[in-house]
């Protein structure tokens, strides 16, 4: 399919955002879940999954707010996602946490075997693509574990 520069460009961003909203989404819920857990579990929770996704969450929406501001594009608001619906449980927080990280994983990956990071982005774009694939690979898996644990 032939496409222009600028709508290749703005098919990034956009898929960008919507990962991007996925991590926000993420941070929502492990943010929530730290409220209902104890103070050892929390601390946990901070470490292995807060951190991680608060440092991949602020490196992708820089490459994006970058990117865009490279190519002249209109800089884009990224709100403040609820964690949906409320639970005294931590675990359906955690569970949706790990589903959303995983989704912006996959979309990150799919973007990133496109090509169109290559084609029509630039190594800062590329180096924030995979810096925040790194800074969330662990995540779902330590989740998880985290869950396992929580359950007994």
């Amino acid at each position: 399919m032939a496409y222009t520069g600028e709508e290749a460009r703005t098919k990034l961003l956009a898929d960008m955002a919507e990962a991007a909203a996925q991590l926000g989404f993420a941070l929502a819920c492990v943010a929530e879940a730290y409220d209902q857990l104890d103070e050892r579990t929390a601390d946990v929770l901070e470490a292995q999954l807060f951190r991680p996704l608060r440092g991949a969450y602020g490196r992708l929406i820089r490459a994006h707010t970058e990117f865009s501001a490279r190519h002249a594009f209109p800089e884009v608001s990224f709100g403040q996602p609820s964690p949906g619906l409320h639970s005294r449980d931590p675990g359906p927080y955690i569970e949706r946490a790990v589903e959303a990280v995983e989704r912006a994983d996959h979309g990150l990956a799919e973007l990133q075997d496109s090509m169109l990071p290559v084609e029509v982005g630039d190594q800062e774009l590329r180096a924030g693509l995979s810096g925040t694939r790194e800074l969330i690979a662990l995540v779902p898996g330590r989740g998880r574990q985290l869950l396992r644990v929580i359950g007994r």
